[in-house]
């Protein structure tokens, strides 16, 4: 197949094609590396936003390894994953530690700073630096599959390492910049995963899965993902109009966000009954329930998560709540919710009060 060719014409239509995106303004090193580490499990319409407002927050390097993680959590919250945050934090402060605040250029020392795998790594040296490296995500990925008519999962060993080496073959010196961000473009905008616009490919010519009317049956799936049901309890005690919150432990899953008490039911318990079990093991509290809030229904990697939130009632007096499960706990007013981020499911919750539930009517 005619590399030079196919490289050529992806170059043509991305300079006609290429949608106007903020980090492509200047292709500034700090913006592309936040642009990729919002992309990653973000779709492109809700990253810009998020990447503007995080951008007037925070305009470089220095600006963000000096902020409050809370601070850079709440700016995060809505976009999940909420380790990208983490890491893109931790990775700031130690660019502004030992690289004088500035992204290497070279993928392999990109690779050894947090948060940063190999496409991001290429990522960033291609589009922020123009070092001619390949930068291989899904959308590349499935360009490839139909472009070679490949057989196999793209993420099978042998065909990754086809789909790199053959990325990297296809850049023409000094064009890594454009020559990446064109095949991106292409599995985002015209070789879409179930509706692929084949009439308007510029690549079609060359595409083997066109050729033999395989479209649609590549690239080969991967297994499919079994999901796994899981019933959680969490509760709201209200207490002179204010509801207790806590911090989760820095380590482990949504680690440092805020949260509604609770956790998992256990086998041969109620929800009801996991919430005022999970209550007193999380705060030293006996607390009662006086009514069911909502079902809140959410996923995250292989979950599928039932919330069952309840209102509560203290059942210890004036007791303060101790901190067994977390790191910090406050009283807020509803107002002041928004002040703190959340994980999905409890900001699903928060967003229901006092839009579908007065809290007044439950606790009076």
């Amino acid at each position: 197949m005619d590399l030079s060719a196919i490289a050529a014409a992806l170059l043509d239509w991305f300079g006609q094609s290429a949608r106007a995106l903020p980090w492509r303004k200047s292709y500034d090193p700090y913006q592309v590396w936040l642009s990729e580490i919002m992309l990653q499990q973000t779709q492109m319409d809700r990253a810009v936003g998020y990447f503007e407002r995080f951008l007037g927050r925070f305009p470089d390097v220095s600006a963000l390894a000096a902020a409050d993680e809370e601070e850079v959590l709440k700016l995060w919250e809505g976009l999940g994953y909420y380790s990208r945050a983490r890491n893109l934090l931790a990775c700031a402060r130690e660019l502004d530690s030992h690289h004088g605040g500035r992204l290497p250029d070279d993928p392999a020392a990109l690779a050894k700073l947090p948060g940063i795998g190999p496409y991001t790594a290429g990522a960033i040296a291609a589009i922020a630096y123009g070092r001619d490296v390949p930068a291989v995500d899904a959308n590349v990925e499935r360009v490839f599959a139909r472009l070679f008519d490949l057989d196999l999962p793209p993420k099978e060993p042998k065909t990754h390492a086809f789909i790199v080496k053959t990325a990297q073959d296809l850049i023409p010196p000094g064009r890594a910049r454009e020559l990446n961000q064109a095949l991106m473009e292409l599995g985002a905008l015209v070789c879409l995963p179930k509706r692929p616009r084949c009439s308007e490919c510029p690549v079609s010519a060359f595409c083997e899965a066109f050729r033999l009317d395989l479209v649609f049956e590549r690239p080969v799936p991967a297994k499919a993902v079994d999901y796994i049901p899981m019933d959680v309890a969490s509760g709201l005690l209200l207490r002179e109009g204010m509801i207790y919150i806590q911090k989760r432990p820095a380590q482990g899953v949504w680690a440092g966000l805020w949260e509604f008490p609770g956790g998992t039911v256990e086998s041969g318990e109620t929800p009801a009954e996991a919430v005022v079990r999970e209550f007193r093991e999380e705060t030293g509290l006996d607390v009662a329930v006086t009514s069911k809030l909502a079902v809140v229904r959410h996923g995250y990697t292989r979950y599928r998560v039932a919330l069952h939130c309840y209102a509560l009632t203290s059942l210890s007096g004036a007791a303060e709540p101790a901190l067994h499960a977390a790191q910090e706990g406050r009283w807020v007013d509803l107002a002041g919710l928004d002040a703190f981020a959340f994980p999905a499911g409890h900001k699903k919750l928060i967003d229901r009060l006092g839009r579908d539930i007065r809290l007044d009517t439950l606790w009076g």
